[in-house]
């Protein structure tokens, strides 16, 4: 089993459009509105396996209801930078303390020793989906 694809409930399907593929950067695979009342957006994250839809008669779930989506990166730090520069507001920079005996406490800024799996960031999408954004290499 493999996940294909996640579904965000949106309020505007243009506005997250933009978002996704202006702002974060994800690529656009299709945009199909066969009627008024049904509309699938397709985006993938750059090198991700996994896509993301939104649309119109797709989910009845509420706008801005889905939480910490992850997505990984191999440089938290030029990500951070680049989504940054898009505009996208992110979360401050954080890593797991202590480092060696974790219990979920944390600290600003990169991790001292760029462990993988330790550093952190996140962004939330016009309608309050919310993304961490982890570095793994």
């Amino acid at each position: 089993m493999k996940i294909e694809v996640l579904t965000l409930p949106v309020a505007d399907v243009d506005r997250a459009l933009r978002f996704y593929t202006s702002q974060v950067g994800f690529v656009l695979d299709v945009d199909y509105r066969p009627s008024p009342s049904y509309q699938v957006v397709q985006l993938t994250p750059p090198g991700s396996a996994t896509s993301v839809q939104f649309g119109v008669g797709l989910t009845d779930a509420a706008p801005g209801s889905v939480r910490t989506t992850y997505l990984v990166v191999d440089d938290i730090e030029a990500t951070y930078g680049d989504l940054s520069s898009r505009g996208v507001k992110m979360v401050p920079l954080k890593h797991k303390t202590p480092g060696e005996d974790w219990h979920g406490d944390y600290s600003p800024s990169l991790d001292p020793n760029r462990r993988t799996y330790a550093t952190f960031t996140g962004f939330t999408d016009p309608d309050g989906n919310t993304w961490i954004v982890q570095e793994v290499h």
